[in-house]
């Protein structure tokens, strides 16, 4: 069998990333190669300098290039309150709300048994030790509404309740600004069974 050519290399490197199919892969190469070269290189030396110098923040698990991220060493934060994502783009839209001021742990994923991902994996005895440190007081499971992101808050959940921490579930249902006539049933059924005292 014949060796990629550098372009196939490309192509073929492109399609990694999620939702990057084989013409698409394409398309990114030739831009890259022929309309944007020095773009592609920029590209080239931020990803190499980004794999040689990010790590996992010893605290939240979150990518950072020193031992604790700025945000697990400040001191403006709230020590007590532990949000659990699954990705750091969900860190950063909880930090974007601009609602919460606690620390966080990030999963990097989410339980999923038929891809082989479990509490293992996901290395669930990290996320356990943090939150049993003495000095979290909540952890408030913020993953996604999805199948596996409902397994995941419910295996930790179990787990965190066990070992007597107090454990909240961040809340679903309507979107702001959003009308009830254009939501879908199971969101409309989800915020009637969520509905608080007004």
């Amino acid at each position: 069998m014949a060796a990629l050519s550098s372009l196939d290399d490309l192509i073929e490197a492109l399609r990694c990333l999620p939702g990057v199919g084989p013409k698409s892969a394409q398309r990114m190469a030739y831009h890259l190669l022929q309309r944007n070269p020095r773009g592609a290189e920029r590209l080239a030396l931020a990803l190499d300098h980004a794999l040689k110098t990010l790590r996992h923040c010893s605290r939240c698990n979150t990518f950072t290039e020193d031992e604790v991220c700025d945000r697990c060493a400040s001191a403006r934060r709230d020590p007590s309150l532990l949000c659990v994502v699954e990705m750091p783009v969900d860190l950063n839209s909880m930090e974007q709300t601009h609602a919460y001021n606690g620390l966080y742990y990030v999963l990097m994923g989410q339980l999923s048994p038929l891809d082989g991902i479990g509490p293992k994996e996901l290395g669930f005895e990290r996320l356990l030790a943090r939150a049993g440190d003495g000095v979290v007081k909540e952890v408030i499971l913020a993953t996604n509404f999805t199948n596996e992101g409902e397994a995941t808050a419910h295996y930790l959940g179990e787990v965190l309740h066990a070992r007597g921490l107090k454990v909240s579930r961040i809340a679903r249902g309507l979107p702001v600004g959003g009308e009830i006539e254009y939501t879908d049933a199971a969101t409309v059924a989800q915020a009637l069974i969520e509905r608080r005292d007004y």
